[in-house]
């Protein structure tokens, strides 16, 4: 394979790495407002599901362990938010945000934990 720096393919596994981090950081973030708010909605169910998936997920993800499984879940969260929430509005924009979140999940989903995560001696 043709590179411009072919030395850091010597750290090709800290890519996964980065992007769990990131990405589980984002998750944990975002879930914890939904799971751990009191609040009385008729779609309460679905907000719960949706923070406990983001919540533990990121979780999972920032460890490293059941890194693929808990990637595939948020790809999946993700992609229903998208879907009901943003396209279900119409193509305004602002989408830029969950599509790069979508990308990372799915890039997790793919690639694996990478470096520095519990799966690894699994």
């Amino acid at each position: 394979m043709l590179s411009l720096f072919p030395d850091l393919f010597a750290f090709q596994n800290f890519a996964p790495l980065i992007l769990r981090l990131v990405l589980g950081f984002i998750f944990i973030i975002h879930g914890y407002p939904k799971l751990f708010k009191d609040n009385s909605d008729p779609g309460i169910f679905w907000a719960y599901l949706a923070g406990a998936v983001e919540f533990f997920g990121g979780i999972f993800l920032v460890l490293g362990l059941f890194t693929q499984l808990a990637a595939a879940a948020l790809t999946l969260e993700i992609l229903v938010s998208i879907v009901k929430m943003k396209f279900s509005k119409g193509f305004a924009g602002g989408h830029e945000l969950d599509l790069t979140l979508l990308a990372m999940a799915l890039a997790l989903v793919l690639l694996g934990p990478g470096a520095l995560s519990l799966d690894l001696p699994l």
